[in-house]
Formats: structure tokens, sequence, C-alpha cells
């Protein structure tokens, strides 16, 4: 009663108002009506709607503005999938959203966004952005850099990327705002740009990106149209600041079907110059197993809803460039340990290039590449001091990929796996056993090498 007696006295207009709009407005916007479809006909399944997204369209409802579920929380929620996030898109400013959150944090530079946070839970809400400005600052290539233009709802739809990711949910309401014949793609399972494709993927090349991840994460084919550009567009990535690319293949990567996403990549021709080492890598047997085991493992993890590890991630992805540039640097005459850190160094300096690499991911490759030869130590008190390691598990794990895809010889791995699960006297036997397989640290000191003599060597004129 108060709510309602507070927008009375501000004439705020209440929920209803707001979802029929006036026969002036329907004058003026018919062209941009969308289909309107309701709970019997779009079947969402309100349960699966985040009580926080839910809370934050219906605080901006309450003070007078539209607020809708959006994007691919919706495409979601129609396919009968749990989203993992939820975006809210409203006719508020971004300092208006921020006023009415107490913990509400507006980002971004090519477009103000606000992230609104519930402990741990981060909903993302943007205003309804305008038509594009043709002077909207651009790069030589057409790429937006900068556009903080807020316009009508029918708009922002026609800003969004794809069609399937231009539908609005009310949970209010419970109804479904399709401007693009988004549902009917849903249905036909079809990736289909909105707007001219070219132009699209030239302002934020990204979206080529996206439509991979897309096809591959929803199994959903690529219309024609919208796959016909990329091919040639494709180098426009390089463009494109390499943190946004980074989060990008990130998302790709964590998105459940890993292989399928690289596989489409390629297809698309959109790998080089992301990870353009990695057709080397696949086409070498060993190399091929080991990602494919790898990107299997992250896959499982996410369908276990369990956390994914970046730099356990692409650690795995880089390992092979690694363990060439390692076994070169040895074959120059470096130490096998100083050898591992160069090879380290030469990769991740042309990923960071490339991807920028987080310094904090970059950090956990590292520590997982420099634990593998400490692996191969098993005498003494070097397992002990190993598995006082705080990144243990990551580069157990990453040992046990290494077993499983026969670069090294499985024995290794299960004496680990014995050694961490065994209490402290199974510990000291396996210790005291004899490892099998090929000669290494664990086969007691080493011969000392014979003393040099201290007679000249004969010059090359006393040779004979």
């Amino acid at each position: 009663m108060i709510k309602k007696f507070i927008r009375k006295i501000l004439g705020v207009k209440n929920q209803a108002d707001q979802a029929e709009p006036s026969k002036n407005d329907s004058k003026s916007k018919g062209k941009h009506k969308p289909k309107v479809l309701h709970a019997d006909e779009h079947g969402i399944d309100p349960a699966m709607v985040s009580n926080n997204a839910i809370r934050v369209t219906q605080t901006l409802q309450e003070h007078g503005f539209k607020a809708f579920i959006v994007g691919g929380a919706v495409r979601d929620l129609l396919l009968g999938i749990k989203p993992k996030d939820f975006d809210v898109a409203t006719n508020a400013t971004p300092e208006q959203v921020k006023r009415l959150f107490r913990r509400a944090f507006i980002i971004g530079r090519r477009f103000q966004i606000v992230h609104v946070m519930f402990g741990q839970d981060l909903i993302e809400v943007t205003t309804f952005r305008g038509a594009a400005k043709t002077d909207a600052p651009t790069d030589e290539h057409g790429r937006v850099l900068r556009d903080n233009t807020f316009g009508e709802q029918h708009e922002d739809a026609a800003r969004r990327d794809f069609t399937v990711n231009a539908m609005y949910y009310d949970p209010a309401s419970q109804t479904v705002l399709d401007y693009h014949g988004g549902i009917a793609d849903v249905r036909k399972k079809v990736l289909r740009i909105i707007g001219v494709p070219e132009l699209r993927y030239r302002e934020d090349p990204v979206r080529m990106l996206r439509v991979v991840r897309f096809a591959a994460k929803l199994q959903f084919s690529i219309d024609q149209e919208t796959r016909k550009p990329i091919t040639v567009m494709a180098p426009l990535i390089n463009n494109v600041p390499s943190a946004r690319v980074f989060d990008e293949m990130l998302k790709l990567l964590t998105s459940g079907h890993a292989m399928a996403c690289l596989q489409q990549l390629r297809k698309e021709g959109l790998h080089h110059g992301l990870m353009p080492l990695l057709d080397v890598v696949l086409e070498q047997p060993l190399g091929e197993r080991f990602v494919t085991l790898a990107l299997a493992n992250t896959d499982e993890r996410v369908r276990q809803g369990k956390t994914v590890s970046p730099g356990f991630l692409f650690a795995s992805l880089f390992w092979h460039q690694v363990l060439e540039k390692w076994e070169a640097y040895k074959a120059a005459g470096e130490l096998t340990i100083p050898a591992l850190h160069l090879a380290a160094d030469d990769v991740l300096n042309t990923q960071t290039d490339t991807l920028a690499v987080q310094r904090k991911i970059g950090s956990d490759m590292r520590d997982i590449w420099a634990m593998q030869p400490r692996f191969e130590k098993r005498v003494g008190k070097a397992p002990f001091k190993l598995i006082e390691n705080s990144r243990l598990r990551a580069g157990f794990d990453f040992l046990l990929l290494r077993c499983a895809s026969g670069e090294i010889d499985a024995e290794i791995g299960e004496w680990w796996t014995a050694f961490i699960e065994a209490d402290e006297e199974e510990r000291v036997r396996l210790i005291s056993v004899k490892p099998k397989g090929k000669a290494n640290d664990n086969e007691g000191p080493k011969k000392r090498r014979p003393r040099r003599s201290n007679r000249r060597r004969p010059k090359a004129a006393d040779a004979d």
C-alpha cells in the first residue's frame, strides 16, 4: 500500500501502465512492436529464474522503470537450461540504477553498465542502448570504440548480436517480448545475426568468436548469411584489445564444450593469432591426446558444477609448446630446471602479447609446469616436501594427464597416487622401494667424475 501511495504522489506509472503502451505510443512505434508470448506459449519455468534477478527487476519496476531479464538467460530458459548468469535491461540510466541498490558499481568505457551485487552473486544491469550513431568514435577498421547512447527498447533489441539473444522476459507478468524472431530461431536451433553481418562484425569482431561459442555450446547451426563473411573478416580479431579476446576465449573454453569450440574455431578460420601453434600440437599424436584429455576433463567439471582453474586449463593448452622448448634448451646444454623456466618464459611472453594472460593465471601456469620435474624425484625428503606444496593438487592432476596421454610412464602417476593417499609408515616404505622404469634421480648417488689430470693438455702443435 505504501509503495502504491508513493507512486501515486510522484506520478509514477505502475507496472500495468508499463505493459500497456498508450495509443499515441502505439502509432509511433507500431512497426517496432514485439511479438508477446505468455507463459502458456513460451513455457519458461519460473523456478529456474534467479531470485536476485527478480529482485532487481522488481525494484526497478517499483520505481517506475521498465526492467526485463534479457539475452542469454532468456534463451537458456526457453531451452529448459538453468542459466549460469542473469542480465537485466532497463530504461533507467546507470546513475539511476546505482542509487537504488546498496552494492552497485558502474563499470565500462565502451558502454557503461552496472554490477549489482548480492553476496557473491552478480547481476549485470544495462540501460537500453539507442540506435548506433554514425559519428560514434571508431578505429580505422570500423570497430566502435565508445558508444554510451541510450534509447528505446526496440533500439536496444536491434543493437544485440543474435536473434536468440534479443528477447526480454518480465518475471512479474511472465511474458517474453521478441523483436527479431528469436523464438522461431531457438526452436529451429539456428544462430542468426541481427542486421548486416559484415557491418556487425566490423563494429565488434568478438561477435565472430561468440557465434562459434554459441554454436558449439548450444549445438545450433549457423545461418549461412551469418557465417559467410567470417573467413574473410577473421583477421579483424587481431585488432581487438587482447584482454577482451582473453575473456572471450576463457568463456569459450569453460563453456562445457571446449573441444567442440576449438574445432569450430579451426573450421571457421578463427584460431590464427589466438592459438597459432594449436594446429601444430593437434597434429602430433601425443599433443592431440593430451589436449583432448585436458579439455574433456574441463568439460566434465563444468557439467558437474565444479570450478575450473583457468591456470590449469591454459597450462594444459600450452604445455607441448613448453615441452618442445624445454627439450631444445636442455639439448643446448642448459640444466633441467633453468631450461624449464626459460621455456616457460618464451611461451608466456608470446601468449601474453596475443591473449593478455592475466598475471595471476600466468603465475599459476608457471607453478604447475615447475612442479613436473619434482615428481621425478622420489627419494629422500623430496616427496615429503612436495606434498606440502599448496599447488600440489593442480600439479598432480597435470602429472596424471601426462601419464594418461602416454607422455611419461604411467608408473610415476601410480606411485604418486599411492604416496599421497598413504599414511606416514607406508610413505616411508614406498620411498625405500626402487621405482621401476628408466634411470632417474631415484637410482642413488651419482658416480663421481674422474678427477682431471693436472698434466697440461697437448696443444695442436704437440699432437703429433
